[in-house]
């Protein structure tokens, strides 16, 4: 029980039983220190030498990757500072798909650099308005000195994707999967005025273990998970004219009871037959348009496959709706509700329809589709684990060059713009008055993190290696950046290592964002639940620093709790 006494001297019950209340610094050192711990867990999975973390769930199913967003999401973090964290992470990866491991480094960076600040007694807000100055003033440096690219220069773009590659997995079949991606993305990409618009969603994204990550292809259509239905039909169809029902070729049950009294087998051989013609009615409505394909996104009755097999129809049935919608962008039929609106205009065109085996799977494959505004890419891999980990690399690459064609403007990687925007706010604190210089100082050196942590995890010595970058870079070579993979100090122009200019911009914003918030935080007040015992992350609030009821990280064993 929280018991406040007043003035007079009187207690007063403000908390129920069970509530903790940690206070001014206490609050902050937890907090921060929560926060630190987020950080240090992805620190060494940053960069192209970065280590990937292997993430066991309750069930027993196991994850191996180094996307920061995925391994904080499967983690499933309880302290409530360290959530925020997480959810930087989740949030840079929506909106811009890369960068969410460097978001969270630096924003670890940034709280640890601010708690030297606060015990030497600057006061949090100072602090909190600092970093809100330089965060404003990095992201105008970096758009001084980002370079204008052709939004469709595939060259540019190709880079782009491999440099996201570059840090993950598949970095040795990086090449060959960024020219598959550049593709996808132009093709599906629509022209909005002077600009681009793409949604990612138009690229569908299957995966089968089996084969290699070399084996991975781009169909200019669409891949289906389904087989067809009936084996009387042919399995495969040159210039396929493809009609998409969304409605069930089934007689419709009847809404309410009915009942239907027969006397005699003469009445129930109309009944029945009756139910044939209805159905019949319904195959030839499909014949009649001049279809040879028909995916329905609903059920088939036995006799209408029977009758469509006849006609030499392929058919596929229950497929789902995002599919029916992909299937409509990349062949341009139009969805169909009722079967009396289907004519040859609506019908779709592929060069061949076919059901193809995919290790011991049937899939329907639609490829030669003429203007594809949807696209399949078919992801391979030696293992289950190598294919999931496979198709979250295609998906940050995917993400930044969207990034890049919609906001065409590209930045050095390899720590360049961090160390040089670094090294400008050094310069630009020094015009500042009072405490607020120290907060910009302290920011400048959180930038410098991104760099020191790269070359941490290729094993290069981070201070030799900081201080070679900041004469370079002061010498006014801004793309000087690290080469982790030949471990030297070099321009990264000539490395071919770029990174889009939003992408930057997203880590620096979120990262400020979330360090500022948990800095203003002087109390936290955690509540019980009514049926007593502290809500998890709470235990011992007070003094236990960092780790709330951290024995929920899934799989990751014992983290001992820390000691402030």
């Amino acid at each position: 029980m929280s018991i406040q006494s007043s003035a007079g001297g009187i207690p007063v019950i403000i908390l129920k039983d069970g509530a903790q209340q940690t206070k001014g610094r206490d609050a902050q050192k937890n907090n921060i220190a929560a926060a630190k711990l987020i950080a240090e867990i992805v620190s060494s999975s940053l960069g192209p030498r970065g280590m990937d973390k292997m993430l066991v769930d309750s069930l027993g199913d196991v994850t191996i990757t180094n996307d920061g967003a995925t391994i904080l999401k499967e983690i499933d973090v309880q302290h409530p500072a360290a959530k925020m964290l997480v959810e930087i992470s989740k949030a840079t990866d929506n909106e811009v798909g890369d960068g969410t491991t460097s978001a969270v480094v630096l924003a670890g960076a940034l709280l640890e650099n601010a708690e030297s600040l606060i015990l030497q007694d600057v006061h949090p807000t100072i602090v909190v308005d600092g970093y809100r100055k330089a965060a404003q003033k990095a992201v105008e440096l970096l758009e001084k000195i980002a370079d204008k690219v052709s939004a469709t220069d595939k060259d540019v773009l190709e880079r782009i994707a491999r440099t996201s590659m570059q840090t993950k997995l598949v970095r040795r079949d990086s090449a060959n999967l960024a020219d598959m991606i550049v593709k996808s993305v132009i093709a599906v990409a629509e022209k909005k005025g002077d600009g681009y618009l793409i949604d990612i969603d138009d690229i569908k994204v299957e995966k089968k273990a089996g084969g290699s990550i070399k084996d991975s292809t781009l169909t200019k259509g669409i891949i289906l998970d389904k087989e067809i239905v009936h084996s009387g039909m042919p399995k495969k169809i040159d210039n396929a004219k493809i009609a998409l029902v969304n409605n069930a070729l089934e007689i419709d049950k009847t809404e309410f009871d009915a009942k239907i009294n027969i006397t005699n087998p003469q009445q129930m051989k109309s009944f029945l037959d009756e139910e044939q013609r209805m159905i019949k009615n319904m195959v030839d409505k499909v014949i009649a348009s001049g279809a040879n394909v028909l995916f329905c996104q609903k059920g088939i009755d036995d006799m209408a496959q029977h009758y469509l097999a006849k006609a030499g129809i392929l058919t596929v049935r229950r497929i789902k709706e995002s599919d029916m919608t992909k299937l409509a962008k990349a062949t341009g039929a139009r969805m169909i509700s009722n079967l009396d609106d289907l004519f040859e205009k609506d019908l779709g065109a592929a060069e061949i329809v076919e059901e193809r085996k995919v290790e011991n799977d049937k899939w329907t494959f639609i490829e030669g589709c003429k203007h594809p505004k949807a696209v399949t890419l078919l992801l391979r891999g030696g293992s289950q684990r190598v294919v999931d980990e496979v198709e979250r690399s295609v998906h940050d690459a995917l993400m930044v060059v969207k990034d890049v064609m919609e906001k065409p403007f590209i930045v050095a990687g390899g720590g360049a713009p961090e160390t040089y925007a670094a090294t400008k706010l050094r310069e630009w604190a020094k015009t500042l008055e009072g405490r607020e210089q120290l907060a910009v100082e302290k920011f400048a050196d959180s930038l410098e993190v991104i760099p020191i942590t790269l070359a941490e995890n290729a094993g290069m010595d981070p201070i030799d290696t900081l201080a070679s970058l900041r004469s370079k870079q002061l010498k006014g070579n801004k793309w000087t950046g690290i080469d982790v993979m030949k471990g030297q100090v070099a321009s990264m122009h000539t490395t071919d290592i770029f990174e889009p200019l939003s992408v930057k911009i997203q880590i620096i914003t979120c990262a400020t964002e979330a360090a500022c918030m948990i800095l203003r935080i002087d109390d936290v007040i955690a509540t019980a639940k009514s049926a007593g015992g502290p809500p998890p992350g709470a235990e011992g609030m007070g003094g236990m620093g960092g780790m709330g009821g951290m024995g929920g990280m899934g799989g990751m064993g014992g983290m001992p709790p820390m000691d402030m």
